[in-house]
């Protein structure tokens, strides 16, 4: 590792960003280098320029992709090395209002359905059951299972800030029958080891790919024409609360949004919503002659 790589994880640390958010920074540094040959101490602000021109222009990325490469790079110029250059300020990427893809109740107990693995079902289903992100989800420890309050202590969510989610029986019961195989002091979803090794010596939780594959592969197997992903679990948690009458600001503290307008998205996906609509659109048309 290069001393001034080392010297921006350690200012990225120092900042208190995730570490999800330090790989993605570092990444997009370490390609902007690859693309020139060149330390990127040695990249001039003309290149960078031409760099994002190139992304935008050329690779034609998504506006998350190039928004994801601004800020590193602009960290890296601006805090590690201090460089006041204005051009990363002029680097705003398009915002993209998409709605997110939303699976039914149906579809979601049938893609969970066609998951085989054990560890990677019970996973998914508390995802869904608790409208967590991956990363929360395959961090749980078993500390955090509060069977009294039936609750789950969510910590170091998005923004490394900890919350509650109700638990519910069934996901309680999952969790208990799936601990009861490997016994982690620790983890409810260790990382697997290698055979005639005892399951409770793992020492980090599984990662998060491993999910993802399982999840795709299901979604195949079910049939389901969506371009789902895992984090589609959780937008369907809280469409499917909003839709059994679950108050927004509830929901809100549930998925850990800072602002309300984050989870008012959801307003416009519960099928309730549509219902009222087609049926007050139909009252006003239906006078309309040709």
């Amino acid at each position: 590792m290069t001393a001034l790589r080392q010297r921006m994880i350690e200012d990225l640390q120092l900042r208190g960003l995730s570490e999800s958010t330090q790989i993605a920074y570092v990444r997009v540094v370490r390609q902007l280098a690859e693309y020139y040959g060149k330390s990127p101490d040695r990249i001039s602000e003309e290149e960078v320029r031409q760099y994002f021109l190139f992304l935008k222009n050329d690779r034609q990325i998504a506006s998350n992709s190039i928004g994801v490469a601004r800020a590193g790079i602009k960290f890296l110029y601006v805090h590690t090395l201090g460089r006041e250059w204005r051009l990363l300020d002029l680097v705003r990427p398009s915002r993209e209002k998409k709605l997110p893809v939303v699976l039914s109740v149906a579809e979601v107990r049938k893609l969970l359905g066609h998951v085989r693995s054990p560890r990677f079902r019970v996973c998914l289903n508390t995802i869904y059951a608790c409208g967590l992100r991956i990363s929360e989800g395959v961090s749980l420890q078993v500390r955090d299972i509060d069977s009294e309050r039936m609750v789950v202590h969510v910590r170091h969510g998005k923004g490394n800030k900890d919350r509650y989610v109700l638990l519910p029986q069934r996901i309680l019961e999952m969790l208990r029958e799936f601990w009861c195989t490997h016994r982690h002091p620790q983890w409810l979803f260790p990382f697997p080891t290698k055979a005639g090794v005892p399951p409770a010596t793992a020492t980090k939780p599984m990662c998060t790919g491993g999910v993802q594959y399982c999840f795709r592969e299901a979604l195949k197997a079910s049939g389901i024409q969506k371009e789902a992903s895992v984090h589609t679990l959780r937008h369907s948690y809280a469409t499917h609360l909003l839709e059994a009458g679950t108050d927004l600001p509830v929901i809100q503290s549930y998925l850990g949004h800072s602002s309300i307008q984050t989870t008012s998205i959801y307003l416009h996906l519960t099928r309730a919503t549509e219902e009222r609509s087609a049926k007050t659109i139909d009252q006003l048309m239906a006078d309309l002659t040709w």
